[in-house]
């Protein structure tokens, strides 16, 4: 189905987008968290609006939303593509230089801006299967920010392919580019209502094949434990420093489970994420992550009674506990929804792609999409080693998600 002569566009547009510096800011109150997100946003709206896609708009919160318009009879469910504008706080995303080592011949890569940072085959296993590639990094100083540009730009791309190749029938899609999904608030603003669709997929997964259905549950945790401050020359027997406690309780918490570092799979954790105090007070703010919704409840009442013990050795002690609840499992929702995922694996199956189903040991904006009433499984971009500047991507990978969403549009009106 897919024309062989396609010229892709979407190695420029992804080029373009990552030297856009998008970096959300996690300790920022407003929304978006940062300005620059929108030199991307309008820059998209534009772009869809070349595209065709003529109501192409951006929404007061920096929300780009667009619509492709169905060419079938068929009365085809209205379907969705979402990506994230933002990169994470993590590392800069300013002045980002790829670099493009083609005809990848499965050899370790030096990041020449930095030649200390360097992408190991054997720690990068997926790299084996990457001989002939063209991939692209960084020059080592930057993340690369093909999470989630590289959604982006394929769902630019088969905009752009669909448009032009009107004998690929598909039903109304919506599309959405979505700020501050890095820091948790992706979907703060989100007008599911507004954005029309019935189901949606999120562009931002990585080894191709992925189809993603399950996420982590995920909690956060403040714990804010009170001391009691006086002159440290006159403290014997009054001072209840803080610090000293709140170090007693992380010395507590066990050192060989539990912990990110230690668990893999469907293994969940409990992760102290900051710690900042001084002798009067100190805060300590945790995720709590499980794939079943219960444990994290276990979790919170393990945390919760070492924090009770420990505070009790300190009578002038006090602490508060406070739970947040950040997100849900999506698999809860998609169960209900078999069609979302069998279409997603149907149209790889057409491309000749082996399905990789499994659980995220994370979230997405589809996790809480799919709990607002907006089914949102997550797809492949290709991208690899996300948060970091020894990010990579495939040029071919990218290409074959291309292929993948307008393959997935018209699986959905063939199947009508």
């Amino acid at each position: 189905m897919f024309d062989p002569k396609y010229n892709y566009t979407v190695v420029d547009r992804f080029l373009k987008y990552v030297k856009v510096d998008t970096q959300s800011d996690d300790e920022a109150t407003k929304f978006p968290t940062t300005e620059k997100q929108l030199d991307l946003s309008r820059i998209l709206v534009e772009e869809l609006k070349e595209i065709g896609l003529a109501d192409a708009h951006l929404s007061e919160y920096g929300y780009v939303y667009a619509t492709l318009p169905s060419n079938s009879t068929k009365d085809v469910p209205v379907i969705g593509f979402i990506a994230h504008v933002d990169t994470s706080p993590a590392i800069s995303g300013k002045d980002v230089k790829p670099v493009i080592h083609k005809n990848y011949q499965c050899n370790d890569i030096v990041l020449p801006g930095d030649p200390s940072k360097v992408i190991p085959v054997e720690e990068n296993p997926e790299l084996k299967g990457m001989q002939g590639y063209d991939i692209i990094t960084t020059d080592g100083t930057t993340l690369l920010g093909a999470d989630d540009k590289a959604g982006i730009a394929e769902i630019m791309d088969a905009l752009t392919y669909l448009v032009a190749h009107p004998e690929v029938k598909h039903g109304t899609i919506k599309i959405c580019f979505t700020p501050d999904e890095e820091v948790g608030r992706g979907t703060e603003h989100f007008d599911v209502e507004g954005f029309g669709a019935k189901y949606a997929y999120t562009i931002d997964g990585s080894t191709r094949g992925e189809v993603e259905t399950e996420t982590f549950s995920a909690d956060a945790v403040v714990i804010t434990i009170q001391g009691k401050n006086v002159h440290p020359g006159y403290a014997k027997g009054k001072m209840v420093n803080s610090v000293r406690v709140a170090s007693r309780f992380m010395e507590a918490l066990p050192r060989n489970t539990m912990c990110p570092e230690t668990t893999e799979g469907r293994e969940g954790y409990v992760h102290c994420v900051s710690f900042n105090g001084n002798e009067d007070k100190t805060v300590m703010k945790f995720i709590i992550r499980d794939f079943v919704d219960s444990k994290l409840k276990e979790y919170e009442k393990f945390l919760e009674g070492i924090l009770a013990n420990v505070v009790a050795d300190y009578p002038d002690a006090k602490y508060e506990f406070q739970v947040i609840e950040q997100y849900r499992n999506m698999k809860n929702i998609l169960d209900q929804h078999p069609e979302v995922e069998k279409n997603a694996l149907e149209s790889l199956k057409r491309l000749g792609i082996k399905p990789i189903q499994s659980a995220i040991r994370g979230g997405t904006d589809g996790s809480r999409l799919s709990f607002m009433g907006l089914p949102t499984p997550n797809l492949f971009a290709g991208g690899h080693n996300f948060h970091a500047a020894t990010e990579w991507v495939a040029i071919q990978d990218m290409q074959m998600s291309v292929q993948n969403i307008v393959t997935l549009a018209n699986v959905w009106e063939t199947n009508a």
